[in-house]
């Protein structure tokens, strides 16, 4: 089964609730273990969101309140304000993430629509439910909505999700009239496809319906008599001001008795009325006015053996009336029987098994940006590598590794001068514990003269010397690269000072290829605003052949493979399948057959053009028959002046992230940097060379 669910809602009061308790219950039916998220919450009650503690008292769920939310409605407002909605989505990825391990399946539950900030929630939803990888099941009310606006808004709501590439696998309209629940259904399957479901859950009046203690709390009143009835549900209401056997006409089931404090003759008729089989239940009285009526009356009334709330007020009674009349019901954890009738109604019409058996099949389409760099966080905490980074002293590798130490994630060594790289930690003022990283100066270091050794022993059949051994090795690249070598680092990334050449000729030279491997190559993994596309060759190879093209190709499949993105690989050229001839495009051509000779398990399609390849109208226009046009993640540029300028562009243009370039090939991670890379591009590739160095 999947690993979580997420229910949306367009607007406040559609009921979703009842779709969560029905679902959580029929979850609990299929499996034990079932979480339950709200990635906002409203913080109703103090210090406490009432919604969530129902549903986690009344399944018994254990889990911390803390963990089962990530931000209230204003914490949200506040970071929107301050340009922090990037963290808001890591925040809530990583909670999700910690709840998806402990748990079968996680019940997730969009916001509420209620409140300041209430114009965003619906563009937050569809982002959260996209970068959690959720199925979705969308809810909206039909109060006060003709056919037409209701299917009209579920359309939308619908569109805008899948448009998101978020997969929605039911809509649910609720707060139907009874009458009209198949017209409901059958209006949204006319713009539904075969496999979403479409449900229409009725109104059901009960669960509108105010308990007395919920008009207590409005009304801030004093509880006189009957506090064991607060759970009382109130159907009606209506003002006591006329004579007693004129009010008693007008009772109805579950009325609420509103008069003065001081018209003791219909309190004690109310009750009357209550215990007597002629007569209607009465849920309640509220008096008015601040009137307590006169001890007589009291002592009358604590002799009776059934008592329903009674309830005093400061307010009129114009002011109490219009209050309660104003009173939006929820459910409380103590409101039993209104979950036992929510849980009913959801099993009644909607088929949780035909949900149950979507869940099952259901397959993420995609990976976005926070999630994929939630993954490369989580991954590289798996095994704590140690990567050397051989341009210690630069501002960018410090600021770096500052972030990378905060978060403990791999070990470090900085090459440099000790006294400039502490002096230079200290003129940044970063928070990074000198103690906690290796500093060496490799012309100082106890190793340098084995590592000469080594590098003569390994180099002595191209006429390499002792004397020009040494004097490479002082070079932080080399010195770098043979920690490497001799097992006393996992990994290296550099090239934030240093050219590509000189970052890689070390690898090549004695690091080499894997068995199998004639051509070393690069991808970045570009992180787009909705996706994460594999770009290669962008950084290493001007002139590929097809042969060389081709094992890029491959290369960059295993990468993307390696990283959690099942690969669609585009052989990009100039022109897309027969249509066009030339040398650059045979050239693609031939590569693409040969990766089909060699791997027919890939998906590659080419030569296909960049349009071709990434925009689903496009790709059916020009490749109609393919599985890979539109739909394109792998995409492998024909040589390295396409492929960095593109890169680049996207990059530039659009402020897509571009983690890389990671090198494909060598038997252990050199990675090289570009000499315009931020901090953030230095913390990502040393993620990911640390990832590469676990053998993943």
């Amino acid at each position: 089964m999947n690993k979580g669910i997420y229910i949306a809602t367009l607007e406040s009061d559609s009921g979703k609730s009842l779709i969560t308790l029905g679902l959580m219950r029929a979850l609990l039916g299929k499996t034990t273990k079932v979480g339950y998220f709200r990635p906002i919450v409203e913080r109703h009650r103090g210090d406490h969101d009432n919604h969530l503690e129902t549903v986690l008292s009344y399944f018994k769920l254990d889990i911390p309140l803390h963990q089962a939310y990530a931000f209230t409605r204003s914490e949200v407002i506040q970071k929107r304000n301050k340009g922090e909605s990037g963290e808001i989505i890591d925040t809530i990825i990583e909670k999700y993430k910690q709840l998806e391990e402990s748990f079968d399946i996680v019940l997730v539950e969009g916001s509420d629509f209620s409140g300041e900030g209430s114009v965003f929630e619906f563009d937050v939803n569809v982002l959260i439910a996209k970068n959690l990888a959720l199925p979705t099941i969308i809810v909206a009310s039909g109060v006060d909505k003709t056919k037409e606006e209701l299917m009209g808004s579920m359309e939308l709501a619908y569109q805008t999700f899948t448009g998101k590439d978020v997969q929605v696998m039911a809509l649910i309209a609720n707060k139907i009239e009874k009458k009209n629940l198949e017209i409901a259904v059958e209006g949204m399957n006319e713009f539904l496809p075969e496999d979403v479901e479409a449900y229409a859950i009725p109104m059901i009046k009960s669960l509108a319906d105010p308990t007395m203690k919920e008009i207590v709390d409005t009304l801030e009143g004093k509880v006189l008599f009957g506090e064991s009835f607060l759970g009382n549900q109130v159907s009606h209401f209506g003002v006591g001001a006329m004579q007693l056997r004129n009010y008693l006409t007008h009772l109805k089931d579950n009325s609420l008795v509103i008069t003065p404090g001081d018209r003791a003759d219909l309190i004690l008729g109310a009750l009357q009325a209550n215990i007597s089989l002629n007569y209607p239940k009465i849920a309640g009285i509220i008096l008015t006015g601040g009137l307590i009526p006169e001890p007589t009356i009291i002592r009358l009334i604590e002799g009776l053996t059934q008592v329903v709330p009674i309830v005093s007020v400061n307010e009129g009674t114009f002011n109490v009336t219009n209050k309660i009349g104003n009173i939006k019901s929820n459910i409380y954890a103590d409101s039993i029987q209104k979950i036992e009738t929510s849980i009913d109604t959801f099993e009644k019409y909607v088929s949780i098994d035909v949900v149950a058996e979507r869940l099952i099949n259901f397959k993420p389409r995609g990976i976005t940006p926070r999630m994929f760099q939630y993954g490369l966080i989580k991954r590289a905490q798996k095994r704590k590598m140690h990567i050397v980074l051989p341009e210690g002293e630069d501002e960018r590798v410090l600021k770096a590794t500052a972030r990378l130490k905060a978060i403990d994630i791999v070990d470090i060594t900085l090459l440099g001068e000790p006294e400039k790289v502490i002096a230079k930690i200290k003129k940044l003022a970063l928070s990074l514990d000198i103690n906690k990283v290796n500093i060496v100066n490799p012309v100082a270091s106890e190793r340098f003269e084995d590592y000469v050794e080594t590098f003569y022993e390994l180099r002595k059949h191209k006429n390499m010397n002792m004397d020009i051994a040494r004097d490479w090795m002082t070079d932080v690249s080399y010195f770098g690269t043979m920690m490497i070598y001799k097992g006393h680092a996992d990994g290296m990334v550099s090239g934030a000072v240093h050219t590509t050449q000189h970052t890689i000729r070390p690898a090549l030279q004695f690091i080499k290829t894997k068995p199998g491997v004639s051509v070393v190559s690069s991808v970045f993994f570009m992180c787009l605003e909705d996706r994460v596309a594999i770009f290669g060759d962008c950084a290493i190879n001007p002139n590929p052949s097809a042969e060389q093209l081709a094992e890029i190709a491959i290369s960059s499949a295993e990468s993307s493979k390696a990283f959690g993105i099942e690969p669609k690989i585009a052989m990009l050229s100039y022109s897309s399948g027969t249509s066009g001839k030339g040398e650059d495009v045979d050239r693609v051509r031939r590569a693409t057959e040969i990766v089909k000779e060699k791997r027919p398990d890939l998906k590659v399609e080419g030569p296909i053009q960049y349009d071709a390849a990434v925009d689903i109208t496009v790709g059916l226009k020009k490749l109609p028959e393919s599985e890979v046009a539109g739909q394109a993640n792998v995409l492998i540029f024909p040589d390295l002046n396409t492929g960095n300028n593109t890169y680049k562009a996207v990059q530039r243009e659009t402020g897509a992230l571009a983690i890389g370039p990671m090198l494909q090939g060598l038997n252990k991670p050199v990675n090289d940097l570009s000499r315009g890379c931020t901090t953030d591009d230095i913390f990502n590739t040393v993620i990911i060379t640390a990832i590469q160095a676990q053998g993943l």
